[in-house]
């Protein structure tokens, strides 16, 4: 008999191709069967719910207490029915030790991490202070970046950057190179931020390889992927040559009109992740299921959003185990509402939409326990 049953969900896992109402039983910590009429020595009647594979949110801050940025990954993984976070770069080789010792270990929710380039990761950002730490060079930290992401190959899935006028200043691709040459040393892919030029997006998206992540790929003007109303050519070249494009929503990387004017030239996102944080976590932000439900606003149908944040980010992160309702697989869930009404959703520019949908968590299973 299996532990835990969800019983009579919608399921949707993209990676097995699977979108029907069935039960999902999970047993010694791992997903046992999916099908009809399955028992266990518990259930969660699911009818009228989504049951996804576990959701992978690529872009938080969860290094809590640790840096000023950070929210607590527990609190966060249940409001939003998340059962992988990944941390992108809060810690750099200076501090990781006790971001894996304090926060990583003793989490119940599985926390995967970007390591940062930079010796103390992201440590000047708040509403008062706010320090580029990729403006000043001698932070840098290419050597022991190296050696941490060698010491930690559990957790350490790949190498974060942050350039643009408010991450690194005038440096310009200066910090990236240093960020690329670890990458190098170690087979790990890249995250690289961009928020205001200098680099302009087509600089960076020219650096980049196959299998590194640009976030913020939705942002506004300045910086903006898209040219008028036409996607850059740098931005369709690095697509084709499998560079992967993440939303991180955050503080100020989504509007309205961009995301209108990728879309609408056919350049969906290949992850959506909410780049959650201590200034956004109250909005606009607020947690991976907002942004999921600003994508079905506009027009993006539920299963492909459902992908956007299971099978993408577990490739991205090379996982493949994770994100999946196969026998076998690690025993996590997400239980999702979609709710119907009249919703306020608002971007990082201040415009706001009025959404008849939205979507809200309803129960979290991880490692075949009910969190939530």
């Amino acid at each position: 008999m299996a532990d835990l049953v969800l019983t009579g969900g919608r399921v949707i896992d993209p990676a097995e191709g699977i979108d029907r109402v069935a039960d999902v039983a999970f047993a010694e910590g791992r997903v046992a069967a999916i099908g009809t009429g399955l028992s266990g020595a518990e259930t969660m009647d699911c009818t009228g719910l989504i049951v996804t594979p576990g959701l992978i949110d690529l872009h938080t801050h969860v290094y809590w207490g640790g840096t000023s940025l950070g929210v607590d990954p527990l609190a966060y993984a249940r409001q939003s029915a998340v059962a992988t976070l990944v941390d992108t770069g809060s810690a750099g080789p200076g501090n990781y030790a006790g971001f894996e010792a304090h926060v990583i270990r003793p989490s119940p929710v599985r926390i995967l991490a970007y390591l940062h380039v930079s010796f103390a990761g992201i440590w000047g950002f708040g509403r008062e202070v706010h320090v580029g730490e990729s403006e000043d060079i001698r932070l840098m930290a290419p050597r022991e970046a190296a050696a941490v992401a060698r010491a930690h190959p559990e957790t350490v899935i790949g190498i974060k950057i942050r350039l643009g006028r408010h991450a690194s200043g005038d440096q310009g691709m200066a910090p990236f190179q240093h960020a690329l040459e670890v990458a190098e040393a170690t087979g790990l892919p890249i995250m690289a931020h961009i928020d205001e030029p200098p680099p302009s997006y087509a600089e960076l998206c020219a650096a980049l390889r196959p299998g590194d992540v640009l976030t913020h790929c939705f942002r506004p003007f300045p910086n903006s992927p898209l040219a008028g109303d036409e996607v850059r050519p740098a931005v369709l070249a690095a697509r084709q040559r499998g560079v992967l494009f993440d939303i991180g929503h955050g503080m100020g990387s989504f509007a309205w009109e961009t995301a209108r004017g990728m879309l609408a030239a056919g350049f969906r996102p290949d992850v959506i992740s909410s780049d959650v944080h201590a200034l956004c976590i109250d909005g606009p932000a607020f947690d991976l299921l907002t942004t999921f439900s600003k994508f079905l606003h506009l027009g993006m149908a539920l299963p492909a959003v459902i992908e956007a944040a299971t099978a993408a980010p577990a490739r991205a992160v090379r996982r493949p185990d994770l994100a999946r309702l196969v026998p076998g697989a690690p025993g996590d869930a997400s239980v999702l509402a979609l709710e119907e009404g009249d919703f306020e959703l608002t971007d990082t520019v201040g415009a706001t939409e009025r959404a008849e949908q939205r979507l809200v968590a309803r129960g979290l299973v991880l490692g075949g326990q009910r969190l939530v």
